[in-house]
């Protein structure tokens, strides 16, 4: 069966904390492709002189270099509100005979019973958390661990066992090649280092930053 990772965000920009980790997540389940599925930005939160389009082409062209990889456009095009759900739904009608892994952090599973029809999410999809060093499961909530009482497995093997209703902690440690790259610098310091000047050539791909200063992007 195909199997699919979904990695969801702004992308405001896209940088290397998005793209390392993705990588290292399709070699550890060995996926077939990922998808960034760049989201919809609230008014009350939209970057200045950065359009929806702008960031769709700066995923592109992260995506270009990794064959892996690809954009998919599908929440930028709908009207009205944007929902996980209603994505994963029209994900499975496209890929009918394929497994969906929708690839989140940690911070993002501690709010997911929260999430908008978070239980019809599990149905169409694996949930794999990037997890943090010296995490402790015995401080989560408890409508989190709950969850994890009904849906956690503790393998890549038993994950695959069923098309969805899964969620897999990775392990804190999966290697990276490039172990001095600094993977947790999030897209508001790139922003605040770019509107500053700053080099942020360690932190995007080549082809990014040359857009980023070619449209004289965050300044």
């Amino acid at each position: 069966m195909h199997s699919i990772g979904i990695l969801g965000g702004t992308f405001d920009p896209i940088h290397i904390g998005h793209t390392l980790p993705a990588k290292v997540v399709a070699k550890h389940l060995s996926l077939d492709e990922i998808l960034f599925i760049p989201a919809s930005i609230p008014p009350h939160k939209k970057t200045p002189n950065v359009s929806a389009k702008q960031r769709v082409e700066m995923v592109k062209l992260a995506c270009d270099t990794e064959p892996l990889f690809s954009c998919d456009e599908r929440e930028l095009n709908r009207n009205g509100h944007s929902f996980t759900v209603d994505t994963l739904h029209e994900l499975a009608k496209t890929y009918t005979n394929a497994q969906l892994y929708f690839i989140i952090g940690l911070d993002s599973l501690l709010t997911f019973t929260t999430w908008h029809k978070y239980q019809e999410i599990l149905s169409l999809c694996h949930l794999v958390v990037n997890t943090r060093p010296n995490y402790q499961l015995n401080t989560i909530n408890k409508s989190t661990k709950n969850l994890l009482d009904r849906h956690q497995v503790t393998s890549v093997d038993l994950l695959k066992e069923c098309k969805a209703g899964g969620i897999l902690l990775l392990p804190s440690h999966l290697p990276y090649d490039d172990k001095h790259l600094n993977i947790n610098v999030s897209s508001s310091e790139i922003r605040k280092q770019l509107s500053h000047n700053q080099s942020c050539k360690n932190l995007l791909s080549p082809s990014v930053l040359a857009f980023i200063n070619k449209n004289k992007l965050y300044r």
